[in-house]
Parts: C-alpha cells; structure tokens; sequence
C-alpha cells in the first residue's frame, strides 16, 4: 500500500518542477556515458560467454528452492501432470534489480526442486511468455534490465526447451515479431499465437495491439493484420489471455496516454474490456459483460479449467480525499464461464455441520452446468415478497450470531501487529515475534488460509488443482517479492493449501536525506515524469522506528493493525483513510458497511452469496438461501473486528481533532517500479 500526499495549492506548482526536472535528468542520462554496471551489451556479453563454457546438460536434485521473484513463467509439464517447470524472473531489493535465467522443476508430490544447468540457455530475462506443447517449452520476448533500472533491452528471440532431454535451442526464423515485454502468448491447436506488449524507447513506452501466429508444423512466423473496418483490441500489456474450443479471449491490461495538458504528461490506463478472437478467420468481436465482473484492476491472473477461467488477484489505485493515492491488492477469486459469458464470484465452500450432512432426496438433486442458466432461480427481483418471508428465518439467526460475533470482536485486542524487526501475531494479548515475511502468505485470520492479496502471479491448473506462485505486494514502502505457493482443489472448493510458506526477501532501506540526493545528480531516478510522488519539505521526516506502522494486505479489509496504545494522532487518521479506502475499494457486495448488523448486510446483499453458492452447491430455493446466509456469515465474522476498530478510531479522531490537533502526512514511496510491473 502507498500513500501520497501534499499541501493544498502547491500540488500544481511541484508537479510542474518535478516535470521539469525529471526531463533534465532523462536529458542527461541519455547523453552521459553508461556506467559500467549498467551497460546491458557489456552484462549480456559476459553472460554469452559464461554459456559458451557449459558442455554439458547437469541436474542438480534437491536443490533449496528459488530466491523470491516476480514476472517469471510456470508451466504445468506436458509429459508429468505433478511437475512445475519454473523459469527467469526477478527481484528488486529496493536498491537494485537482479534478472534471472534460470530453470527449476518441481515436483508436486516429493516437495522437490530441481535446478537444470544447460548449454546454450536463453539470457536472463523476465517478463517474457512460455507455452508448452507437446514435449516442449517454448519461449519468446521479454526484458533485461541494469542492475540500477538505468538501461532496459527488450528481446525478440524465440527459444525451445526439449523437456526430455533439456536441451535449449534457439529458433531464429523470419517474421518475428519485434522486441517487446508484457505480451501474452497461448496455444491454439498446433500454433502459437502472439497479442501485445510494450517496448521503453527510455523516451516513451510504445504499446502493441499487433497479431502474430507461430505455425509449429510448418515452423512459421506469419503476423495477422486487421482489414479496414474491422473491430480489434487497442494497445496494452499486461492483460490475460486464454483460450476455450475455438476461442480465445482477452481481458483488461494496462497501457499509458498523454494526458490533455500542456504538459503532455502520461496518464495509465486500467483496461476492462474483454475481447473473443476466432482463430478460423482472426475476427474480433467485443464480449459484453454480464453476471457479477470483478472491478477493474491490473496485474491479475487468469487460467482455464474446464468451461470457466479463473481470475485471481491484482491491484486498485485509488484518489483518497483528492491527494491521497490508496493501493488495494486483492485476494479475491472469480470465475468466468466460457460458454455463457457470465462473471461470478468464487467463494470457499463452508464445512457443513453434522446435522447438514444429509443424503439428498431425488427430487432435490440438480444438474446444475452453469450458474448464469438459472440465474432466474435466484433473481429476488421476481419474488420479492416470497423471498422476504422465507428469509426471515436467516435474518433471526442473524440476530443470534451478532451477539456471538460481538464477543469475539470484544476478546480481539489485536490480530497482528507490525514492530521494527517483523510481524507478530498476539494469542490471549502476548505477541509471538516472527520474521517479517512469516505471515504474508495468510490473511489476517489465522482460521483461515488463503494466499495474500498481490501481483503478477504465476498460476496454472493440473489435476482439477489449481496453483498460485510468488508474485509481488507492497508493505508500506517496501516492496515484497513473494515466493510461497498455494494449492486449491477446483473440484472441492473447500480451502486453499499452502504448500510453500514464504520466505523473508531483502530489502535495503534508503534514508529520505539520500533520495533527495539522488533527485539532484546526474544518476537520479528515471522516468519520474509527471505523476511522480509530490512532497513537502515540512512534512518529509518521519520516525521509521517508532511504533507500529499501518500495512495492508489480503483480503479487502484485511489490514494489519498497530499497537494502538502509543499510536500517533497521524499514524491513526492513516489507518482510518487506509480502513475507509479498503471498505469502499474492495466489491460492496461482500463487504459490511461500518454499523451495519449481520441482518441487514445479508438482507443487502443475499443475491450476491446465494450466486456464490450456486457455483458449488446443488441446492436451489430455501437451502440455497440458507447456503448463502452460511456464506455471508462467515464473511461478516471475518470484517467485524476490523469494523470495531474503524468505528473505535473515529471516535478518537473526532475527539482529537475538537482539541484542535493538526496533523499532516508525509509521502509513501515511488510507484515507479509497481506501475511499470502492472504493464508486464
């Protein structure tokens, strides 16, 4: 999460200085020397010939697992439906970035990696694309950036792994597309087909809305152009593609314009838009949205089983009382069914009690194919009048469960607090230390397990199961470069299984004395342009170390609260906007309002749940009413203590500011390199 903020009336006059100066420097660095560290020919020569001395293909079993990374690719191996096969990435330190080349496997069922040593292997690189076919991995694109993210080289080369006997070859053929990263690639029949992407000119970023088939029989490049008139996807990266029969879809990404000022600064763009292609004639046509669509966020995954894909994750930048940006990584999961167009939310089945666990009468069972075929079944709209009679039931039990919600929220003090060295979780008010990474992959709750809001994970699906790999979040300014892998049975829909716990990444600090630093040399930071972060000389000193800080992560409300005893009148007004930015970001249908009961929230949003059970549930009418009531529960027990605590610091708030406090809030780090990881 981040937060930006400046005084009233000089936002205007710093952004333009900021622009200014921000353009010098580009100016500057493009016409200095490179420095050593940062000259890619000279890194990637080094590299090649380091390669040129490998003989032979080496297998190192059992070997620790991966350093954290991000913008990698992971593949579910053709020839063994238990492996994982895991390639490139990288990591930044919050000093500089490392950029991986190299390959692991994973076995499923031992818990082991292996780390393949081969010659002749592609350069290091992250933000490229795999698909695998066959026996093979194929490989195209992607980026390499200086250690210092001074210089970038974006590649066009085409690369093919023989996952029987690892050996790499590069395929250099004609009609390639050019150079790029963020693009999307998948597999269509015998062909693979190419969609997007960007390319940093260090001057601008140019977007690709360009079509490219690789035909595997004939081992040809050829580059589908749109006729005139025709309809087709604008530029952008970062967007999803998958593909279902005969067609394949494309939904959200990201891309940059130039806004309309004199400026002519650059405005990004969150995309939502979701696109059919027939690959029998390349026509696009545009998919309307129906059902219940995620809002639109960027860095998300999406991946098929069956007759859905399945959405996952991603991020929300939000304005935040006019100068306050609020960044929101969702841990959501939805679904999307192919054959009928429709969104819906995926949520956990609740473990039935004894007494639910029933043999179904026959008369009761329902070949239920797709939720969006019966949605009438379940449109209150139409039964309005019956409905609020037969819910009135769930709305009395409501009443019961509050009372027992409510002690729970009494008896929480704490769910996790955030000191100087990591996280600690409290268990009956004494906090347990751990490392600062040791609960990033569960929410808040420790009854539940789930991965942590994020982006840009790697995610495929073998044996009904599906599986989430590493990606990146924030905490505070820090960014976390995950590594941890979850597991959930597509088939059960039960609960998410952490196979690999995440490990703590490095992360160096750098003081504010030496950001300002490096703002006025010649090295400074690139590609600030006018969206960079504006400050105030006043109010850029805060106390790293004192107290707890405020962090968000996971669910939509899931955020880690401070020590709220020697909490700062400034740190709480933060926690208040970072509460109340989460409630209104996060999907209003399964997320309370501040003060509202179980009854009501049900009330307002039994649709909403009674869609989510359909989804795993053969129960219509009254059971799937109450399944839905078990749904929304469970949800409202999850966000009530964290609504206590909002309602709890209002009141403070208010009696503070009556005294008269005046508080002001500093800047909350660069978004450079996540916005620049949203495109990829």
């Amino acid at each position: 999460m981040g937060k930006k903020a400046k005084k009233p009336g000089k936002g205007k006059e710093k952004t333009e200085k900021k622009t200014a100066k921000s353009e010098e420097k580009r100016a500057r660095r493009e016409s200095k020397k490179i420095s050593q560290e940062d000259d890619i020919d000279a890194i990637l020569l080094s590299i090649q010939k380091e390669e040129a001395k490998k003989k032979d293909v080496h297998v190192e079993e059992n070997v620790p697992a991966p350093s954290p990374r991000s913008n990698c690719s992971l593949n579910i191996n053709p020839l063994k439906e238990t492996e994982l096969i895991l390639y490139g990435g990288e990591f930044y330190n919050g000093n500089k970035t490392f950029i991986y080349g190299d390959l692991y496997r994973y076995d499923l069922e031992k818990q082991e990696w292996k780390l393949i040593l081969s010659p002749n292997s592609p350069p290091p690189r992250s933000a490229h694309q795999a698909v695998v076919w066959k026996n093979y991995l194929y490989i195209y694109g992607g980026e390499f950036t200086s250690p210092n993210q001074e210089r970038f080289h974006h590649y066009k080369d085409f690369w093919m792994l023989d996952l029987k006997t690892n050996q790499w070859e590069q395929l250099n053929l004609k009609g390639c597309p050019s150079p790029r990263s963020g693009h999307r690639m998948v597999l269509y029949k015998h062909k693979i087909i190419v969609f997007g992407g960007f390319y940093d000119t260090l001057r601008e970023v140019r977007y690709f809305n360009d079509l490219h088939v690789f035909d595997l029989d004939q081992f040809k490049w050829q580059e589908i152009k749109p006729s005139p008139g025709c309809m087709w996807p604008s530029a952008r990266s970062g967007f999803q593609f998958f593909v279902f029969q005969d067609e394949i879809f494309l939904y959200g990404g990201y891309s940059k314009e130039v806004a309309s000022d004199k400026n002519n600064s650059e405005k990004g763009i969150v995309h939502s838009d979701m696109w059919s292609l027939d690959p029998r004639n390349w026509e696009w046509n545009k998919v309307k949205k129906s059902g219940m669509p995620p809002g639109p966020r960027a860095g998300f995954s999406m991946c098929v089983h069956k007759k859905r894909a399945l959405l996952f994750g991603g991020v929300v930048d939000m304005e935040v009382e006019g100068d306050v940006i609020m960044s929101l990584f969702l841990n959501e999961l939805y679904g999307f069914q192919l054959d009928n167009h429709r969104w819906y939310p995926l949520e956990l089945r609740k473990e039935k009690s004894t007494k639910d666990k029933v043999k179904k009468k026959p008369d009761q069972q329902y070949n239920g194919s797709a939720l969006a075929n019966k949605s009438s079944q379940i449109d209150l709209g139409k039964h309005e009048e019956n409905e609020r009679d037969e819910n009135t039931e769930y709305y009395e039990a409501a009443v019961d469960s509050e009372s027992r919600i409510y002690e729970i929220s009494q008896n929480m003090t704490s769910n996790l607090t955030v000191y100087d060295g990591g996280f600690a979780s409290v268990s009956n008010g004494k906090p347990h230390e751990q490392n600062v990474n040791s609960d990033v992959q569960t929410c808040i709750s420790s009854q539940v397990v789930k991965p942590c809001g994020r982006i840009n994970s790697c995610m495929v699906i073998g044996r009904d199961a599906l599986y989430i790999y590493g990606g990146m979040m924030e905490v505070k300014d820090r960014e976390i470069t995950l590594d941890d892998l979850y597991t959930l049975n597509l088939s059960k829909l039960d609960e998410w299984k952490c196979i690999i716990p995440a490990s703590e990444s490095e992360w160096l600090e750098i003081s504010e004395d030496e950001d300002e630093d490096e703002d006025d040399s010649e090295d400074g930071e690139s590609n600030s342009g006018s969206n960079s972060d504006e400050t105030d000389d006043d109010d850029d000193v805060e106390t790293r170390n004192d107290g707890a800080i405020p962090v968000q992560m996971g669910d939509a409300v899931a955020i880690i609260k401070g020590e709220g005893k020697n909490l700062r009148r400034k740190d709480k007004r933060a926690r208040i906007d970072q509460i109340r930015a989460n409630l209104g970001l996060s999907d209003s249908q399964r997320t309370p309002m501040p003060g509202e009961s179980l009854k009501d929230f049900f009330k307002r949003t039994n649709l909403y749940w009674q869609m989510a059970a359909h989804e795993h549930t053969q129960h219509t009418g009254k059971e799937l009413r109450k399944d839905g009531f078990d749904l929304a529960e469970g949800r409202y027990k999850e966000l009530k203590p964290i609504l206590d605590e909002l309602a709890v610091l209002e009141v403070e708030q208010k009696a503070e500011e009556a005294e008269g406090a005046e508080t002001s809030s500093r800047k909350r780090g660069n978004k450079k390199n996540r916005h620049q990881a949203s495109q990829r």
